[in-house]
C-alpha cells in the first residue's frame, strides 16, 4: 500500500536531519531549526541574522517566522529530498 502524501512528507522530513546549530531546543534559546546542511552552509552571520529574526517573530507571538529572502534563497535547496 502507498503512503499518502502527508506521510511521504515526514519521512522525508526525519531523513533531512533538522535541528538547531547548538543541539538545543529552539523554544529554549530562540535559535532557527533547520536541516544539517542548511546550518552547514550558512554563515554565523547569516545564522545570526536568521535566529535574530525568528527571535522577534515569537516575540511578538507568531508561532512561524519567514527566514530573510537572501537566506530563505540558500537553504531552500536542502529543505528538499
Amino acid at each position: 500500500m502507498a503512503l499518502a502524501k502527508s506521510q511521504r512528507s515526514l519521512r522525508s522530513w526525519t531523513k533531512q536531519k533538522w535541528r538547531t546549530k547548538s543541539g538545543k531546543k529552539s523554544a529554549e534559546t530562540g535559535e532557527r531549526y533547520l536541516p544539517e546542511k542548511a546550518i552547514k552552509s550558512l554563515t554565523p552571520q547569516e545564522y545570526a541574522a536568521t535566529s535574530k529574526k525568528k527571535r522577534e517573530d515569537t516575540k511578538k507571538g507568531k508561532q512561524h517566522s519567514k527566514q530573510p529572502r537572501k537566506i530563505a534563497s540558500k537553504t531552500k535547496q536542502y529543505r528538499k529530498v
